[in-house]
């Protein structure tokens, strides 16, 4: 299956091989008259962001600064006209108004169940092309157990699961048959989490199956939701991330033979840490995370690199992600989830992004990076999704 989807890929990348300086050209021109819409996550108690409040699965951020930061980077990259706008009910109205051509999707959503997926069916039904994951690419990303069952089902090694469900699991779940099914013989140490969250928050560990019940009503009891629990590695923890084969350098665009596959990171855990704490209690610096060395580690750099790379591709990825993985006490990795909105903070004095780390040691800067994103997007909506990019077209 893997062999026959990378040949899928080559194919296309042939068609949009050799043209390069072509596809650069094409952005400098275009960003002489695109109207780029920068959108970050709505308030729902703003007034006029909603019709009814209701729950919040995911844990609500607005990445609001993410949003400038990513802003500011495209106007010094020459894009003149650019807004930012809440991804909220008024999203329409403001496009509209603002007579966009292209959005930049930086939101997590504003509420209700699969809420990353919100605003990319939004801008599908408004015919607006964006830089972002498609609406099912993003609820599987978002969706812990569905992702794990997805890349189960290619061959991908992930950590064994069970799913607890509201209504339908028993309160105590090791009584469940899924539970029993997917840990034989395993009493713990376990990990519980949220099933849609993001930047560690709600991440619990449970050392026996004993205090699982207890954890496991805790955190449905925050999120509404369906809970995620995990066999505990006990190894070492990585981050990966990986992108479209256009990328930005040295005043030129270059295009890999796969995915950009950047920033492979060892994730430090204090002794005390069973779980990476969220940074929205402790910042990302370079003491928290830090490169693997090829030339020290080549074959663990290798391995995380075809990881990251399987996923890209057997998911049907066509931007941004961050793979969390982790090794067992043997050393053996396994993928416990994509990121589908790595935080694209840009990098400032002592704090920085996981995708960012790495860039320096790659000739890039946090502008190339954003470039890389852009242009790997306007590549693909250039040459292959030509129906719904036809204003982008007209401006070139």
């Amino acid at each position: 299956m893997f062999s026959l989807r990378q040949a899928k890929v080559d194919d296309a990348l042939a068609r949009r091989l050799g043209r390069e300086d072509e596809l650069l050209a094409q952005i400098e021109k275009m960003f002489r008259r695109l109207r780029l819409a920068v959108v970050f996550g709505g308030d729902k108690r703003r007034e006029g962001a909603v019709i009814e409040s209701t729950t919040n699965p995911r844990s609500w951020k607005s990445y609001e600064k993410v949003a400038e930061d990513i802003a500011a980077s495209l106007k010094r990259l020459g894009c003149r006209h650019i807004e930012l706008f809440p991804d909220d009910m008024r999203l329409g109205e403001n496009l509209r108004a603002f007579d966009a051509h292209l959005a930049w999707l930086n939101s997590g959503g504003v509420q209700g169940h699969c809420s990353v997926a919100h605003a990319p069916a939004m801008l599908e039904l408004f015919g607006i092309p964006y830089v972002g994951h498609d609406p099912i690419t993003a609820a599987i990303l978002d969706s812990k157990h569905v992702f794990k069952r997805q890349v189960s089902a290619v061959g991908i090694p992930t950590a064994q699961f069970c799913v607890w469900q509201p209504g339908i699991s028993p309160n105590d779940p090791t009584r469940d048959l899924a539970f029993r099914h997917a840990f034989v013989g395993y009493s713990g140490p376990f990990i519980v989490k949220p099933t849609s969250g993001r930047a560690s928050l709600h991440v619990t560990y449970v050392e026996h199956a004993d205090g699982l019940a207890d954890v496991v009503r805790e955190i449905y009891e925050i999120t509404r939701n369906h809970v995620l629990i995990e066999r505990f590695l006990g190894g070492r923890e990585f981050c990966v991330a990986a992108a479209g084969p256009v990328i930005h350098r040295h005043g030129r665009i270059e295009r890999l033979n796969g995915p950009f596959v950047f920033s492979l990171l060892e994730r430090k855990l204090d002794a005390s840490e069973k779980v990476f704490t969220s940074m929205d209690v402790k910042p990302i610096t370079g003491e928290r995370a830090f490169e693997i060395d090829p030339a020290i580690e080549p074959g663990l750099h290798n391995d995380l690199t075809k990881l990251a790379q399987r996923i890209f591709l057997e998911l049907g990825i066509e931007t941004l992600i961050r793979a969390d993985i982790r090794a067992d006490e043997a050393g053996n990795l396994y993928v416990l989830e994509a990121n589908p909105k790595p935080d694209l903070k840009m990098p400032g004095t002592g704090v920085t992004s996981l995708v960012c780390i790495g860039l320096p040691k790659l000739g890039m800067t946090y502008d190339d990076l954003i470039m890389s994103i852009l242009a790997d997007r306007i590549d693909v909506l250039l040459s292959e999704r030509r129906g719904v990019a036809d204003r982008l077209a007209r401006l070139i």
